[in-house]
């Protein structure tokens, strides 16, 4: 029961205090009211909690230096997407890679990386919320959820969705949501069907995003830009070039620059 798993590995006040501070650091630039810049970066796949505290206290030393133009969060990601379903689906499955699934020890140990990388940083961070009920888990943790759809209609559609409010059934219980204000879309490319990739970071596509932004009433219209996956084709020294390209776009056009808040970068030791 997440109640019990948060009362065994509690957040202390310093990390309560922290994490309020950065969500409303995060909020001003979702709403508008900061100029500061979204850098999420870290791991696609968080698989050993040493690893991952050693990178995220090497980005705290980077973020003294940058914080006030730059917010950074890092990108903590604990669920690995199969398609298939098969091959290693991330440390809440499996906390140790090399042996069998367990879903009980990989909450904890998700849970117990997560506040360990706070403590040692003081940055709370990101991760991937795959399946809706891990999420209870860490929602006290995490300053930054993501979920994946990568078509430009499928996405607002989502957006749409996550802002509204909504009734249903949950863990047995008629539950009605408020809507996530701050819901927004990250582009990451897509596949076609011959498996090719297609980039939809360039100016265009930014046009193109802010043009259905604008046939939409939705809340603090936004996009976040994955200079990964499908955007560099997997090869990672092309996010450089990629998140380069994307801040020309922004400098080029003001209304990119309101629209674009930040970028999503992988990155690891």
């Amino acid at each position: 029961i997440p109640a019990d798993l948060k009362a065994e590995y509690p957040l202390s006040s310093q990390i309560l205090k922290l994490k309020e501070k950065r969500d409303r650091e995060i909020r001003e630039i979702f709403e508008g009211k900061s100029d500061k810049f979204l850098v999420i970066v870290g791991p696609c796949s968080a698989d050993n909690e040493d690893s991952v505290c050693e990178y995220v206290s090497k980005l705290a030393t980077i973020n003294e230096k940058v914080s006030d133009r730059l917010m950074i969060i890092p990108r903590i990601y604990t669920n690995k997407p199969r398609t298939t379903g098969e091959g290693y689906k991330g440390m809440l499955h499996q906390p140790k890679p090399d042996e069998a699934p367990d879903l009980l020890a990989g909450i904890i140990a998700i849970r117990k990386m997560h506040i360990r990388a706070i403590e040692e940083s003081g940055l709370t961070g990101a991760d991937e919320m795959l399946y809706p009920e891990n999420r209870s888990y860490l929602d006290d943790i995490l300053s930054y959820e993501a979920i994946g759809a990568r078509d430009f209609s499928v996405m607002l559609n989502s957006v749409v969705a996550a802002q509204s409010s909504h009734s249903f059934i949950y863990r047995g219980m008629d539950v009605t949501t408020e809507g996530n204000d701050l819901a927004h879309v990250i582009l990451r490319g897509g596949v076609d069907k011959y498996g090719t990739c297609i980039p939809n970071y360039h100016y265009e596509d930014l046009i193109r995003l802010l043009d259905m932004y604008r046939q939409r009433e939705l809340k603090n219209p936004a996009a976040i830009i994955d200079a990964n996956h499908s955007n560099s084709n997997k090869q990672f020294k092309e996010q450089i070039r990629i998140v380069s390209e994307v801040l020309h776009s922004r400098n080029y056009n003001s209304e990119l620059k309101k629209l674009i808040k930040g970028v999503m970068i992988e990155s690891y030791l």
